[in-house]
């Protein structure tokens, strides 16, 4: 019986927040040091270009904002990124270099309709530097909705490799029921679920998926400390009084019937590293498949629109 096997590298670390060259440095850096120990898909936190602002205000309360909140948005703007665009070509041809799959987090500054308006994506990078797709957070959840717009279901991409379709949502929109099936019924192997979720309920979500996705999941989170904060910004004071680590990662990957591939990692920047063999599926569809003889669609039925949403209809003659 033939195997199908992939090496993954999952990244916990984080760059230097609203500066996009160090994020780009960083993702340079830790592909060549999880490539050099044979991965052929590597994975990269939630917007770890250029950094998750947790903790920050940006001088947002309800019914005010401030100027040099506004300010300080502007750098998180100017760090941010088009897709595609200078860096995602830079990204591919890194991609190219060491052979691998990318799937990145990142800020996309939005080019076709409004250059105000950022998103929280991630990118999916071929060994050839082709940038094979995208998807953009359907849901910013809590204080995010300030910074980041809603995605739409043009982006729930799935992806096939040579290894396995692989795809994902993004940190907590992988509690939506009806987000998961969409990407379950493209027929996900490898399901990529970044994060920014560091507690130890998530842990109990990821392993959730891959039971009832029967695919392995990977998760990825930041790890991330007050001293890739830049002491400048504005609203620095929000952090002041925070613990030294601010988010302690927790990056993990599960196999299909929710048993951990590699335990989480805490409180420590590293890359994890695993052999999945996708037979292991197969297997595991065995006496569940939630989209195949375990649905019932004669009773439920999920409809997803996945045309791209426009403000503007552009009609000429």
């Amino acid at each position: 019986m033939k195997s199908r096997r992939v090496q993954v590298a999952v990244v916990q670390s984080a760059p230097i927040l609203f500066d996009k060259q160090s994020a780009l440095d960083k993702i340079a850096s830790m592909t060549k040091e999880a490539a050099g120990q044979g991965a052929n898909l590597i994975v990269f936190p939630e917007v770890f270009l250029p950094g998750y602002p947790r903790g920050l205000s940006f001088g947002a309360r309800v019914g005010s904002r401030t100027v040099e909140g506004r300010k300080d948005w502007q750098r998180y703007w100017e760090s941010a990124i088009e897709v595609p665009g200078t860096e995602t070509g830079m990204l591919g041809e890194l991609a190219k270099e060491f052979g691998v799959y990318l799937v990145i987090g990142m800020v996309e500054r939005d080019q076709e309709f409004s250059t105000g308006t950022l998103f929280n994506s991630m990118i999916y990078l071929g060994p050839d530097g082709s940038l094979l797709g995208k998807h953009r957070k359907l849901v910013p959840t809590g204080s995010e909705r300030l910074l980041w717009g809603q995605g739409d279901g043009s982006t729930l991409t799935v992806i096939n490799t040579p290894f396995g379709r692989i795809g994902g949502l993004i940190c907590w929109e992988n509690y939506m029921p009806l987000a998961r099936t969409a990407m379950y019924a493209q027929g996900i192997d490898i399901y990529i679920a970044p994060t920014a979720d560091a507690r130890d309920t998530w842990q109990s979500t990821i392993r959730h998926i891959a039971c009832e996705g029967r695919c392995y999941v990977i998760s990825c989170n930041q790890f991330a400390t007050k001293a890739s904060y830049p002491a400048d910004l504005a609203y620095y004071a929000d952090i002041q009084e925070d613990d030294d680590i601010l988010s302690r990662g927790g990056s993990a990957i599960v196999g299909p019937l929710g048993d951990y591939v590699v335990p989480p990692l805490y409180n420590e920047e590293g890359i994890l590293m695993a052999t999945l063999d996708l037979s292991e599926i197969t297997q595991s569809r065995f006496d569940f498949d939630a989209v195949g003889h375990y649905s019932r669609p004669d009773i439920f039925q999920l409809i997803v629109n996945d045309k791209k949403q426009e403000i503007v209809q552009k009609k000429f003659k």
